[in-house]
């Protein structure tokens, strides 16, 4: 095909190449995928005002996140298996964002590991915390994200015990996947991702096999996995991590003002407003459409910025008017991943920049940094 021109080119492409049950993963919600579509219908909803005559030239999209400079207000967010989309998918999206001059968040349920992704950037990369009831271990992730000169941790607050996501169970997914008839067939149907995958030894929890007590197979990680999520993981926590981290810390999965407040007392540098990409509450409302609420609550005490629903240049922008410091993306840069690798990363980055360059343009703003909800139509 000819090259993508949107987000959602590179969505059918990965389609075409990625094995169902890890496309399914990376593209599915939680029961009825209600808030999964809300959180895309919401960003659609909002419009923006055209200006003109205005002066065009010598625009930026240069700001910070968290005190660290890039390129546009977007970092990729922390995804599980990232390398089921494509072999080593963490390493080469790190790499694609490394040279986009854009933050990229390793996850603790990645395929790669802390120390792999390390060993192919330079600059320094995010790390997202899973609280695991294994402190040792939770310890343990944290120094190694320190080791690896991670320069901001992500503690993600929205997964003590998981949504059930109903593609994911039909599809009897697992890392690496099962040789059942089912499974064999939906991998010898992409024949260029089985050509990746025999040629990496990375197809588990690389942060996990190794690491984790008494780990050391597949059967035993997926029964650790199961049991380690924290069901009791508290405001209380927070304190011990941040202490230990010592750097800047974000609060990932905020989508309440109350949640926000007490989020803001912790003495975090900053929250993602996010409910998990609709893969933990179904019912629950958009990340676009709490946000300013949230802005408005602990907007001068704290970051905001925004995870959820963004498929374009454009939804960036609109997060950004209604008080969103920065974003985060995950869909777009797998559905890019999944396309064509590291090109398909750094393809997905220059799709969102151009239409958040001229759309920004086209509401009469010239630099990212003046952006706000004077651009927004019906609340200037």
């Amino acid at each position: 095909m000819a090259t993508p021109l949107t987000i959602a080119d590179l969505k059918r492409l990965a389609q075409r190449r990625v094995p169902k049950m890890f496309f399914d993963y990376a593209d599915s919600g939680a029961w009825t995928e209600s808030t999964y579509n809300a959180n895309e219908r919401d960003f659609a909803d909002i419009k923006l005002r055209q200006r003109v005559l205005v002066d065009m030239t010598n625009r930026s999209l240069e700001t910070t996140m968290v005190g660290q400079r890039v390129s546009m207000p977007v970092a990729l967010a922390p995804t599980g298996l990232t390398g089921m989309q494509h072999a080593d998918g963490e390493m080469l999206a790190a790499r694609a964002a490394e040279e986009f001059g854009i933050p990229f968040t390793l996850s603790t349920m990645s395929i790669c590991s802390i120390e792999d992704v390390a060993s192919v950037t330079t600059k320094p990369f995010w790390f997202q915390l899973y609280v695991m009831k294994d402190r040792d271990f939770v310890a343990n992730l944290i120094d190694r994200a320190k080791a690896a000169k991670c320069s901001a941790l992500v503690l993600t607050a929205d997964l003590q015990i998981l949504g059930q996501r109903h593609k994911d169970l039909r599809n009897g997914l697992s890392a690496p996947p099962k040789f059942t008839p089912k499974h064999i067939w939906q991998m010898a149907t992409r024949p260029a991702w089985c050509m990746g995958m025999l040629q990496t030894k990375r197809r588990s929890f690389g942060n996990i096999v190794g690491h984790a007590k008494n780990v050391s197979d597949l059967s035993s990680l997926s029964s650790w996995t199961a049991e380690q999520f924290d069901p009791q993981l508290s405001w209380d926590d927070v304190a011990w991590i941040k202490e230990r981290w010592g750097g800047p810390l974000i609060i990932k999965g905020i989508l309440d003002v109350e949640d926000a407040e007490a989020a803001a007392r912790t003495g975090a540098d900053a929250i993602i407003v996010s409910n998990h990409g609709g893969r933990q509450l179904d019912g629950a409302p958009s990340s676009i459409s709490m946000l300013p609420r949230i802005v408005d609550a602990v907007g001068d005490k704290v970051e905001v910025h925004l995870d959820g629903g963004i498929r374009s240049g454009q939804d960036v922008l609109k997060a950004v008017a209604l008080g969103a410091k920065g974003t985060f993306i995950g869909r777009p840069f797998l559905y890019g991943l999944g396309a064509m690798g590291k090109e398909g990363v750094s393809l997905a980055l220059g799709i969102i920049r151009k239409e958040m360059d001229i759309t920004m343009a086209l509401c009469g703003k010239r630099d990212i940094n003046d952006v706000n909800s004077s651009i927004i139509a019906g609340r200037q």
